[in-house]
C-alpha cells in the first residue's frame, strides 16, 4: 500500500506542476501582451512545453502541448475567449507549434531512453568490471556460485536463481519455483541452448533459462524471472554474467588439473630419483655386506680373529648406513607426501641436544664437539623424536664432511626476537658455495665436492632436515663462515604456555 500511495502522489504532483507551467505561461502572456507580438506570446508557451517535455513524462507533455495551443487560442487570438481563427496566418502558427510541440516532445523522449539505456549500460559494465575482478581470485565452486548470485540480484532485482549441474540439482530448488521452471532449467542444460521470453525456443514463457558454460561442458544454469521480451540488452547481461561464471569454473579446474599434474611430476620424479639412488647407494652396502657374511660362513677357519673382527665390523657399518638411509626416506615420505600429525609435548631442547651429543660422543668424536647451552630457554613443544633426528643428521654430516682435527661447535641461545629459539651447529669444513645454499636441502641432491670424497651420501639427510623444521613452524638455513666451514641455524618458534590451572596441579599431586 505504501508504494501505490507513494506512485499516487508522484503522478498527481506531476500533473499539478504541468498546470503550474501553463498557469505561469498564461499570466505572463498576459502581463506581456500590451508590449509584444503574438509571435512572442507563443515563444513563451514553446518554452514552457519545453521544459515539460524535459521534466515530465511522454502523456504529460503531450497534453502539455495541446493545452498551450488552445490556451494561446482562447486567450490570445483574434477573436479572443473563443476557440475560433479568423485569420490563416493564425490558424498556421497554432498547427506549427502544436508540430514544433510534439516534435521536441519526440525527440525529448528518445533522449530520455537513450540517456537511461546509457546510464544502464555503463552500470552493467561496471558490474561486469568488479565481477570479473572478484571472479579472478576465487578459490572455491561455493564462492563462485555465490558471486554469480549476487551479480544477476544486482542486475535483475533478485528474480533470478542459479543451479549447478549436479546430482544433488533438486534439493537446491527453493519451493517457490514451479515444475515448470524446474524442466525449464533442466532442458536449458541439456541442450545447452537459451530458452524463454524473446528467444527462439519456449518464446512464450515468461522467463530466461540461460545455460553456464558450452555444449558438452555445461556447468549449470540460471533462471531469470518475469524477463521482458524485448530487453535484448538485458539478456546479452545475463549472457556475459554466464560466461565469466564459465570462465571462472573453468580456470578452478585448470587450477585444480595443473595442481594434479604437478602432483603426479613430483611423485613421479620422486619414485625415479629414489629408484636410482637405491640402484647406486644401497645396492653397494648390500653388496658389502653379503660379501663379508659369506666370506665368514665359507671361510671362517681360514681367517684370523682380526680379519673376521672387520668383516664384521663391515657389515655393521653397512647396515647401519643402510638404517640410517632408511629411517631418512621415511621421514621424508612422511612429511612431505601425508597430513599425519606431528606426536608434540612440551619439551626441554637442551635436553634433546644433550641426549644426541651424548650419543655421538661415544665414538671417537667426544673431543671435537664443543657444546654452549644459554641458561633458563624455555619449553618448546616439538616432536621429540624428529627433532633428535634432525639435529643427529646436522651434527654427524658436519662430522662427516670436515677436518677430523678440527673441532665442531654447537650452542642453543634465544635469538634477538623473543619469540624464537636458535641452534645453531657449526663446522671447519670444505664450505658450501653461496649458489648452492638452497639446493643442498632438496632430496637426492649433492654438491659436486662431496661426490669427489670418500663419505657416502645419498642426499637425504638435509631434505630431511628441512622438512621436519618446517613441519614444526621453523627454519633452516646455512651461512658459511669466515676462515672456512659453514654454519646451520636452526629457528624454532617458541609457543607461549599455557595458563597455571591450580585444580589441575592439586589432582595431579
Amino acid at each position: 500500500m505504501a508504494i501505490t500511495f507513494t506512485q499516487i502522489f508522484l503522478r498527481v504532483r506531476a500533473w499539478l506542476g504541468l498546470l503550474l507551467l501553463l498557469s505561469m505561461a498564461t499570466l505572463l502572456s498576459f502581463f506581456l501582451s500590451p508590449y509584444v507580438s503574438f509571435t512572442s506570446q507563443a515563444m513563451v508557451f514553446v518554452l514552457v512545453m519545453t521544459i515539460a517535455a524535459y521534466q515530465l513524462d511522454r502523456l504529460q507533455s503531450i497534453v502539455g502541448a495541446v493545452l498551450s495551443v488552445l490556451l494561446l487560442n482562447f486567450f490570445f487570438v483574434p477573436p479572443t475567449w473563443t476557440f475560433h481563427v479568423e485569420q490563416s496566418e493564425h490558424l498556421i502558427a497554432l498547427g506549427t507549434m502544436l508540430i514544433v510541440a510534439l516534435s521536441i516532445n519526440q525527440l525529448t523522449t528518445r533522449l530520455k531512453q537513450e540517456t537511461v539505456l546509457a546510464h544502464l549500460n555503463e552500470q552493467r559494465a561496471r558490474q561486469l568490471q568488479e565481477l570479473a575482478i572478484r571472479l579472478a581470485v576465487t578459490e572455491s565452486v561455493a564462492d563462485i556460485c555465490q558471486l554469480g548470485q549476487q551479480g544477476f540480484g544486482n542486475a535483475f532485482h533478485d528474480r533470478s536463481l542459479l543451479v549447478l549441474a549436479d546430482d544433488d540439482f533438486n534439493s537446491k530448488i527453493p519451493g517457490a519455483v514451479s515444475q515448470q521452471q524446474i524442466d525449464g532449467l533442466r532442458y536449458c542444460m541439456k541442450e545447452a541452448q537459451i530458452l524463454g521470453a524473446g528467444s527462439l525456443r519456449w518464446g512464450e514463457l515468461d522467463d530466461w533459462y540461460i545455460p553456464i558454460g558450452k555444449a558438452g561442458q555445461i556447468i549449470g544454469a540460471v533462471l531469470i524471472q518475469a524477463a521482458p521480451r524485448d530487453d535484448s540488452d538485458g539478456l546479452e547481461h545475463a549472457k556475459a554474467i554466464c560466461s565469466l561464471l564459465a570462465q571462472a569454473f573453468e580456470r578452478l579446474q585448470l587450477n585444480v588439473n595443473m595442481q594434479t599434474a604437478q602432483n603426479e611430476a613430483q611423485k613421479q620424479q620422486l619414485q625415479s630419483t629414489f629408484l636410482s639412488a637405491i640402484s647406486h647407494d644401497l645396492r653397494t652396502p648390500l653388496a658389502v655386506m653379503v660379501g663379508a657374511a659369506s666370506s665368514l660362513q665359507s671361510q671362517r677357519e681360514k681367517l684370523t680373529p682380526d680379519q673376521q673382527d672387520r668383516l664384521l665390523q663391515n657389515i655393521v657399518d653397512e647396515a647401519n648406513y643402510l638404517t640410517s638411509v632408511t629411517e631418512n626416506t621415511l621421514q621424508l615420505v612422511r612429511l612431505t607426501h601425508t597430513e599425519s600429525s606431528l606426536r608434540r609435548d612440551w619439551e626441554s631442547i637442551e635436553e634433546i641436544v644433550g641426549a644426541v651429543l651424548a650419543r655421538i660422543k661415544q665414538g671417537s668424536n667426544e673431543v671435537r664437539i664443543q657444546a654452549t647451552v644459554a641458561k633458563n630457554l624455555p619449553l618448546l613443544r616439538l616432536d621429540p623424536v624428529l627433532i633428535a633426528q634432525l639435529l643427529s643428521n646436522l651434527v654427524d654430516n658436519a662430522l662427516k664432511y670436515s677436518d677430523e682435527q678440527v673441532g665442531l661447535e654447537v650452542s642453543i641461545q634465544r635469538e634477538t626476537h623473543p619469540a624464537l629459539l636458535q641452534v645453531t651447529i657449526k663446522d671447519r669444513g670444505p664450505g658450501i658455495p653461496d649458489a648452492e645454499h638452497d639446493s643442498i636441502f632438496v632430496a637426492y641432491s649433492r654438491l659436486a665436492h662431496h661426490d669427489q670424497s670418500n663419505q657416502r651420501s645419498v642426499g637425504l639427510g638435509l631434505a630431511v632436515c628441512r622438512a621436519i623444521a618446517k613441519a614444526h613452524d621453523g627454519k633452516l638455513i646455512v651461512k658459511n663462515r669466515s676462515g672456512g666451514g659453514c654454519c646451520f641455524l636452526l629457528t624454532l618458534p617458541i609457543p607461549e604456555l599455557p595458563p597455571f590451572n591450580p585444580e589441575l596441579a592439586l589432582t595431579i599431586s
